[in-house]
This record gives structure tokens, sequence and C-alpha cells, in this order.
């Protein structure tokens, strides 16, 4: 059985995260030649190597990058469960790290945020944004608490252990340079799509209310991008309803689409109950709603 140190572990990790003992060592506070010697006894523990010199950097081994990948979800399920302890045992009120898409952070998030810090002062909140599929897999390694995403009807489920809260149901609309268009009258033109799981859901659309597969012209998840292109009159698109919301760009028209909403949860990770920290941020943001 390997006998694998926490500090070995934040170690490494460290040094995929920027490819360089300087940098590693900078990060954690360490000296250089502190960071070579527990790299060396990490390798002697696994018997394996793990890291391979490249010029003045180093870059891992396959051996060294899943270990590496590992010792990332290790630390970041100890932090979180540190910040779930410490606010079960009443050392602090705690901290929760929410991760969400660009959207719902221009629009609900803010409010949310005003209102948890009224309430609740004492609690701690960082916000980073992130598309929903890159913020389920730090969910899934602990190095955030929540997060925001958004799926549609045709979307693959998610893992077992991610547990979702229904928020609210965002409506789709077609995006136009012309008053109350249809999805037909656009058979022949070029379109603009989104991130992967929303040009799915354009294709869903179009093909299910017209009989046509569109043609993607265009791709660019930036929903002020998306607007202009519009504008300009080089496609069509399809923009949620907390997008226009958050930027609407004048001199375009929307149609809202019936029957193709986009459903908005928070998610969370593994058994609960949630800690105290998130369950108050999940409530707070039902209650701004």
């Amino acid at each position: 059985m390997l006998n694998l140190s926490l500090v070995h572990l934040k170690v490494l990790a460290a040094v995929a995260r920027h490819g360089s003992v300087t940098d590693a060592a900078r990060e954690l506070h360490y000296s250089q030649p502190s960071v070579s010697h527990h790299l060396a006894r990490l390798e002697a523990a696994t018997g394996a190597k793990l890291i391979q010199h490249v010029g003045r950097r180093i870059r891992l081994t396959p051996e060294g990058q899943l270990l590496a990948s590992r010792a990332a979800e290790i630390l970041g399920r100890l932090d979180a469960a540190a910040a779930e302890l410490a606010a079960q045992v009443g050392l602090r009120a705690g901290r929760v790290r929410l991760a969400g898409f660009q959207s719902v952070l221009s629009t609900i998030v803010p409010g949310a945020a005003a209102a948890l810090s009224r309430t609740h002062p004492g609690i701690e909140l960082s916000l980073i944004d992130l598309h929903p599929v890159e913020a389920l897999r730090m969910l899934r390694t602990g190095h955030i608490d929540v997060a925001l995403i958004f799926r549609y009807a045709d979307t693959p489920a998610e893992a077992q252990d991610v547990r979702l809260v229904h928020l609210l149901d965002d409506p789709i609309y077609l995006v136009s340079q012309r008053p109350r268009d249809t999805v037909a009258a656009y058979r022949d033109s070029a379109w603009i799509g989104g991130c992967e799981r929303c040009q799915a859901e354009l294709v869903t659309i179009c093909e299910r209310t017209a009989g046509f597969t569109p043609r993607i012209a265009y791709v660019s998840d930036d929903m002020v991008v998306m607007q202009a292109l519009v504008t300009a009159g080089l496609g069509t698109a399809t923009l949620p309803g907390l997008a226009l919301q958050a930027h609407r760009v004048p001199g375009i028209h929307t149609t809202e689409l019936p029957g193709y909403p986009r459903r908005i949860y928070a998610a969370t990770y593994g058994e609960p109950p949630d800690p105290p920290a998130t369950t108050a941020l999940i409530d707070t943001i039902k209650n701004v709603l």
C-alpha cells in the first residue's frame, strides 16, 4: 500500500498547475530545493517517474498527470470538508464558493449576493464565471460548493452524485433583424450558434419546429457578440431571456419560442445535507427570483 503524504500531493498539484518548480515554490512559499525534494520523495514512494525536464521547464509523465489529477481532487475535497466542519461546529459562519454562467451571474446572482450579505454577514461568498460543464467538473473535485447550470430537455443526465435544485425556466427567443419572424423563415440563412449544449438545442428547435437542420456559420458563446452579428445581418440566433435581460443590443427583434425553455438549477455534490452556508445561499437565490 502506498504511503502518500498530503504535502507531497500538494507539491505535485502545484507543479502540474505551473509546469515549473520555481513557480510552484513561489505559490507554496517553499524553496526550490524543498519542492524538488518533495517530488523526489513522492517518486520514491510511488516507484514511478512523475516528471520530465524539458529545457528550463518540466512536464508530467502520464503517471504524473494521473496522480496530479487525483491529488487535485483529494485536496479540493479536503478543503471543502474543512469548511463544512468549521461551519457545523460554529468555528466561523462559513464560506461558499459559487460558479455560474454569464447571464445568470449578471442578472440573478448580484441581487442574491447582496441579500446574502445582509442576512448572513459572516458568510464569505466567492464567485467564478464558468460554463456548466466546467462548473460541474469543479464541483465534483471540491473546488466549488454550488454550480448554477442550465439544461435543456435533451441534455444528458448529470452524474449520480450531483443533486439539482430547480430555480426557474428561462424562455428561449428567436433573435433576428425583422419583427415577428419564425424559425422557418430562416431555413436557408446562416445561423449563429453558442456553446455545444446551446448548439444542440438550436438544431433541435429548427428540426422539430420547421423540419430543417440549421447552417451554423458563426459560433460564439458571448451574448453581446451574437447580437452584434445579428444586427450586422450576418445571421440569426436564439438566445435565452436572461441573456437578453443582461444585455440587449438596439435594433434586434425577439420572438419567444414556446416549449423550449432553458431550465436553470443550483447543483451541489455528495450526500445531503448541504453545509449551512451552501443552504443559505441557495435559499437566498430562490427568495430573490
